[in-house]
């Protein structure tokens, strides 16, 4: 059995996760960086299932990894749907 751990955006990711996953991390955050995002207080989240990382951001980011491939999936937050009356 895994345990998850919680970190703080811009440390160092935990020990044991594959390279790949570690890479998509630190683009979510240099993409964070490059947009000019707040994160002081943001947190990861890793839980293992089924002995497979599964990272998720604060905002709702989630980062996956697919052991078959040796790749890791990032899936951003939809932002809300805006009302606007012109649109059909």
């Amino acid at each position: 059995m895994q345990l998850g751990t919680r970190w703080s955006v811009g440390a160092p990711v935990p020990s044991g996760l594959p390279h790949v996953v570690e890479i998509a991390v630190k683009a979510v955050e240099d993409e964070l960086v490059a947009v000019g995002e707040d994160t002081g207080t943001w947190r990861w989240t890793l839980t293992w299932l089924e002995s497979k990382p599964v990272i998720e951001l604060d905002d709702g980011t989630v980062i996956r990894y697919n052991p078959g491939e040796d790749s890791a999936t990032i899936t951003q937050p939809v932002g809300p749907v805006e009302d606007d009356e012109d649109w059909i």
